[in-house]
């Protein structure tokens, strides 16, 4: 076989693994290319060739789908839900915008959902506007831990969590040197964060 560009035969993963992660399923040969910018046949020729090396699964018939060996893995259709800020508290609406698939085994036990990170209040621990953010569903979490804090006013706001009974209120700590604590009577916790999905929309 002649030689492969390195560099179009990781675009042409690349891209494959990032629409499995959104959709939960593997890209025709049009999508794929479509979405690298390359012509069909040359999709055709690159995926014979990532067959022959044992790095997809493919199957050369009129509208083929391809999958990656990584496809087996068991995965989760988690929610986005909103939006949360990172800067000045916003509501986060509880309605369904879109399904992200994820690892199962990623994401360990229990209820997750995803919400569009705003503002520029975690930038300090990698979390900037626009992120996704995977949020574990609990009202309860540990001093320091990343919640999503429902305020007093109904307001959603993602901080570092510090509650402070001996003056009966709770410090919400942004990640950003220039801004200050906001402190409150009482927040109620929906969920702490596990990670952070960049370029995924």
């Amino acid at each position: 076989m002649p030689h492969k560009d390195e560099e179009l035969v990781n675009r042409l993963l690349a891209y494959i693994e990032k629409f499995w992660e959104l959709k939960g399923e593997s890209p025709t040969n049009q999508m794929i290319a479509d979405g690298t910018g390359v012509s069909t046949a040359t999709v055709s020729r690159y995926l014979q060739y990532l067959r022959e090396l044992g790095r997809v699964d493919y199957h050369g018939h009129s509208g083929y789908r391809i999958k990656t060996k990584r496809t087996g893995q068991q995965r989760n259709m988690t929610p986005i839900v909103g939006d949360v800020s990172c800067g000045v508290p916003k509501l986060a609406e509880e309605n369904i915008e879109d399904y992200v698939m994820l690892p199962t085994a990623s994401l360990g036990t229990g209820n997750f959902y995803l919400l569009h990170a705003k503002g520029n209040s975690m930038v300090e621990i990698g979390i900037d506007d626009g992120d996704l953010v995977l949020i574990r569903q609990t009202d309860e979490a540990e001093t320091g831990q990343i919640v999503v804090a429902l305020t007093d006013d109904g307001e959603a706001t993602l901080k570092r969590y510090y509650p402070e009974p001996e003056n009966s209120r709770v410090r919400l700590h942004p990640e950003n040197s220039s801004m200050e604590d906001i402190y409150v009577d009482n927040c109620i916790i929906q969920g702490v964060a596990v990670k952070v999905l960049k370029d995924l929309t």
